[in-house]
């Protein structure tokens, strides 16, 4: 019998410089910051849980990950509901000289991809209709275009 996963709990990143990546997640893309651990941690909320995403500070030295190599892709967080929210996020990001490796239409859901200061991609999404998923769960494998 296999384990019944409920949710994602949380994603821990790599990360090289713990104030810098704290900023980064804390007043650019909002996330809350609800505590640090031993000087090379960082923890943050969205609100709903205790903590959604932590970083972990590698040290200056550390080396990036190889694109070509095994490991996390990307994270995906939801930021609203709607084409506008993510259209303000574009701008505020702009705003934030954060830059944009794209964006994508993948039917159930729209996003925007960045990166992180150490190169970890973030893509921020709204989600579309979810009868499109529920009556056909394959649709998720949808990239097209997307012009915000």
């Amino acid at each position: 019998m296999a384990i019944s996963v409920k949710h994602v709990g949380h994603v821990v990143l790599k990360v090289r410089d713990l104030d810098r990546a704290a900023a980064f997640y804390r007043d650019v893309l909002g996330l809350k910051e609800v505590a640090r651990y031993r000087g090379n941690m960082a923890f943050f909320s969205a609100g709903a849980n205790h903590h959604d995403l932590a970083v972990l500070a590698l040290g200056p030295n550390a080396r990036p990950a190889p694109r070509d190599a095994v490991g996390l892709y990307h994270v995906a967080l939801k930021i609203g509901d709607h084409l506008d929210d993510l259209r303000a996020a574009k701008a505020h990001l702009e705003a934030h000289r954060v830059p944009i490796r794209g964006t994508s239409d993948h039917r159930v859901s729209q996003s925007i991809y960045c990166e992180d200061p150490d190169g970890n991609v973030i893509e921020l999404f709204v989600d579309g209709d979810p009868a499109l998923w529920r009556d056909q769960p394959s649709i998720v494998a949808s990239v097209e275009p997307l012009d915000l």
